[in-house]
């Protein structure tokens, strides 16, 4: 496990935000610019390189659990 590193806060305009070290933008080989995507989970939040492609599939599973949200109820039980 990688060691846990401190951001402070910053407020930027109306919104808040941290800022990303140098290190950081290399190891998830982003660039200023460049679109990240962040993920919130049970104990915190995951940063990783945005994929259009995951994002597309994504999207794609979305639209069929809205449509066959019955179907998908039923197996659940």
């Amino acid at each position: 496990m990688e060691s846990a590193q401190q951001l402070r806060v910053i407020k930027i305009g109306n919104s808040h935000g941290v800022i990303l070290t140098k290190a950081m933008l290399a190891k998830l080989d982003v660039a200023p610019g460049d679109a990240i995507d962040v993920v919130i989970k049970p104990d915190g939040l995951f940063v990783r390189k945005h994929d259009a492609g995951f994002a597309e599939q994504m999207a794609a599973a979305r639209d069929v659990m809205l449509r066959r949200r019955d179907a998908l109820r039923e197996l659940a039980k």
